[in-house]
């Protein structure tokens, strides 16, 4: 059964209880009110479909108000006509015959009752079905807005690091020309990235152990290009077992600090990760050096990255988190804090600290 069957079953079913029940408790004549019931509801039920159905769909909902307020009378005045028919040449001759002589079917004050009546109901029924339509409409759009946040959240993803594998796939086939022993080891870093982004990056939620891992293999795809002249660490200070976060949500805040912090440097430069957990909240610390000298296009110190992070925090967290950028005149920090539940333990003897 459809929702729009059942909630005419028992909208209808409802209806039909009050006029048979409702009154044959009171007056003791449960066969009169069951025939009366029996004509009553249809007539009401085929006054309140012609007025949704017709009516409403046909003029009201298409600006045609005047066309439907003239329908609706006409209904109105049908169906009230009809019932003051039942009523007076069936109700009247077996239960109030006097009414006969004292009054006659047109009678003016019981066809206003027998209309009223008729627009109570319909009113009734109008009012259930547009709240019904209206709760459905919010869960359409609810669900509408879900699978937007879902497909921009994707989109999102998809813009992390594009050109970090063009250029790390470069910088590796230069070193294999070479002969250089940490050929393989890059290798092996490069395809655990790409599976953590192909695989893990699609799921809801993963450890920040697991993000942590992505990291580092990034940082030592990086460090092809920066060799010793780069100076970095990744300090975990409590463990991070069991907290969970949406995948790639930090890797742009550390993409960030090589792009704006390192690219243009001429001199060492360094960079600094710093992981802390107080109560149910995750603190993010990523703080870099920057080059003497700040390019025009630079000078932000962001661009793209963070506005990506910012809005994947907005879509995923919303009041939740805090994240907020600070700029000195030798350094830029990122802090992002995420506020979650730690999950049971999911892994034993994790490493709380990576110096280079």
């Amino acid at each position: 059964m459809n929702k729009e069957l059942r909630f005419n079953f028992f909208f209808w079913g409802a209806y039909f209880l009050y006029e048979w029940l409702g009154h044959a408790t009171i007056e003791d004549e449960y066969w009169r009110y069951w025939v009366n019931a029996l004509v009553i509801v249809p007539l009401a039920f085929a006054a309140a479909m012609f007025t949704v159905h017709f009516l409403l769909k046909r003029y009201f909902l298409k600006g045609k108000k005047r066309a439907f307020w003239w329908g609706f009378a006409g209904c109105v005045a049908v169906f009230a006509l009809i019932r003051r028919a039942f009523n007076y040449f069936y109700t009247y001759p077996l239960y109030y015959p006097e009414g006969l002589k004292t009054m006659p079917y047109l009678f003016l004050p019981k066809i206003v009752i027998e209309a009223v009546n008729t627009c109570l109901i319909v009113g009734v029924y109008v009012m259930f079905y547009f709240v019904r339509a209206w709760y459905e409409e919010q869960r359409i759009s609810a669900s509408l807005k879900k699978d937007k946040a879902e497909a921009e959240l994707e989109l999102l993803k998809s813009q992390v690091q594009p050109h970090f594998i063009f250029n790390t796939l470069n910088n590796i086939y230069s070193l294999a020309q070479h002969g250089n022993p940490k050929t393989p080891d890059l290798i092996y870093r490069l395809s655990a990235f790409l599976s953590y982004s192909l695989y893990d990056g699609r799921q809801n939620t993963i450890s920040v152990q697991q993000e942590l891992d992505y990291i580092r293999h990034y940082i030592e795809l990086e460090k092809i290009r920066y060799g010793e002249q780069l100076d970095i660490s990744v300090n975990v200070f409590q463990p991070l077992d069991g907290f969970q976060i949406s995948p790639m949500l930090f890797l742009p805040l550390v993409e960030n600090a090589f792009k704006h912090g390192l690219a243009d440097a001429e001199g060492n430069c360094w960079i600094r990760l710093d992981f802390t957990v107080q109560d149910d909240w995750l603190t993010l610390k990523i703080e870099n050096s920057l080059p003497d000298f700040l390019p025009e296009n630079g000078a932000k110190n962001g661009g793209i990255g963070l506005e990506n992070v910012r809005r994947r925090l907005e879509i995923l967290y919303t009041d939740r988190y805090e994240f907020r950028c600070l700029k000195e005149t030798d350094s830029f920090m990122t802090i992002l804090k995420i506020k979650t539940s730690p999950l049971p333990l999911q892994k034993e003897g994790d490493q709380l600290a990576y110096e280079n």
